[in-house]
């Protein structure tokens, strides 16, 4: 086992990522260095654009894909309402929506041919009662035409769209594998320019909260209704240079029929060393003080031997099903994660991962989360030699974030839950 830290005498830090092996450098001298990526000038935040910034802002709902099942906030608190008809998108206010991917990255068509999957009674039922309505038809057949149009099919101009062709669409617009979980907020409320992004530390700890919970609730109904989905991902892209289309929060839950080459490899170092995540996550952080925050079930920590800086959030108890994990257990993973963005800022670009052990699988793996700060652009070394450069060594990301979470947790935007730097 090559030691994850080693420092070498010019300042140098040596990283391998005891996990991936993934081999990170950190040079000195540049770690003081701002992470926000240079913003244009400011500009003020027009009135009549209230709600409609970007296709997944509250006023343009019908430029998305109908709704699988969205949060209600009211008098009587949280709840979730599921199957939102058309003509009903506008009668409560979503604080998240749950919706199928306009482009997934599997469509239906790939699920259908290579696995004989069907759209489950659900969904075909939902399909039914949203087409029943002159609105909801005019608003798959919108969306039918932009999906025939970006790929060149014949026949989407046609007035009116034929019915076979919105059949077909229909379907994978209400069976899709490939989820959105979408936030109210485009900016702040009260913001007065277009600089006041609202992310996923800007939530108090209750929505983010209710937004993870409705994400892990979402990964559990595409394991569920899928059986040919070896594992669900999900992640969030934070800012164009993280890949975001828009930069309105939202996460994506993605079902795949294979587990990806990182996932066998910790499945084959697990069978191996049943300790590896508890001894290389949470122990080896506290043994080399980079520990950020904890809660009673999950811990935070500056990670090691990451293509970007990185804070890394685990659950540290037994590797269940994160659906199978206690209300405590994932309230604390979600604490730990807001913590994390309300540190790092929502002018820093970012990628949210999530890691997890798939219902398929009978070794134990933690629900973890990486956040990672896309500061920097991987180039031709990183490329020739599998060397990644960061600019901040683990220690720098721990006192940045700590620093910050301090300054938080006196203006009360944390969840008291959380102890921070220990």
């Amino acid at each position: 086992m090559i030691e994850p830290l080693t420092r070498l005498p010019d300042g140098t830090v040596k990283q391998v990522n005891p996990i991936t092996g993934t081999k990170v450098w950190t040079l000195p001298g540049r770690a003081a260095r701002p992470l926000g990526q240079p913003m244009h000038h400011p500009l003020p935040i027009d009135p009549a654009d209230h709600d409609s910034h970007c296709a997944f802002c509250a006023a343009r709902k019908r430029e998305t894909t109908p709704e699988i099942a969205r949060l209600v906030r009211d008098d009587a608190g949280w709840r979730e309402v599921r199957g939102v008809l058309a003509d009903d998108l506008d009668e409560t206010v979503a604080e998240f929506r749950l919706i199928p991917n306009l482009f997934e990255i599997l469509s239906y068509d790939y699920w259908h041919l290579a696995h004989g999957w069907e759209p489950t009674e659900a969904s075909r039922a939902r399909r039914t009662a949203y087409l029943a309505s002159a609105g909801g038809r005019a608003h798959v057949t919108a969306l039918a035409r932009i999906r025939m149009r970006a790929r060149g099919a014949e026949g989407a101009d046609a007035e009116p769209l034929a019915h076979d062709d919105l059949e077909r669409e229909a379907v994978g617009l209400f069976a899709g594998n490939h989820q959105v979980v979408v936030a109210r907020r485009h900016h702040l409320d009260g913001a007065t320019d277009d600089s006041q992004l609202a992310g996923s530390g800007t939530l108090t700890p209750e929505e983010h909260w209710q937004y993870t919970d409705l994400t892990i609730r979402a990964m559990r109904d595409l394991y569920r209704d899928n059986d040919c989905a070896r594992y669900v991902s999900v992640f969030q892209n934070w800012l164009a240079p993280a890949g975001a289309s828009f930069d309105h929060l939202h996460k994506q839950v993605v079902a795949i029929d294979e587990l990806g080459t990182q996932k066998e490899d910790e499945i084959a170092l697990v069978r191996d060393e049943p300790d590896v995540f508890a001894r290389w996550g949470a122990r080896y952080a506290a043994e080399q003080g980079l520990v950020v925050a904890r809660t009673e079930h999950a811990v935070a920590f500056a990670g090691v031997g990451h293509r970007y800086p990185a804070l890394v959030v685990h659950v540290t108890g037994p590797g269940a099903c994160p659906w199978d994990l206690t209300d405590e257990q994932r309230r604390d993973f979600s604490d730990l994660v807001h913590a994390c963005h309300a540190a790092t800022g929502v002018h820093v670009p970012s990628n949210e991962e999530w890691h997890h052990r798939p219902p398929g699988v009978d070794v134990p793996m933690p629900l973890r989360a990486v956040l990672k700060w896309r500061i920097s652009t991987l180039a031709g070394f990183e490329g020739g030699t599998k060397i990644y450069v960061n600019t901040i060594s683990p220690w720098d990301v721990r006192d940045r974030a700590v620093a910050r979470l301090r300054e938080l947790a006196r203006a009360g935007a944390l969840s008291d839950r959380v102890t921070i730097g220990r």
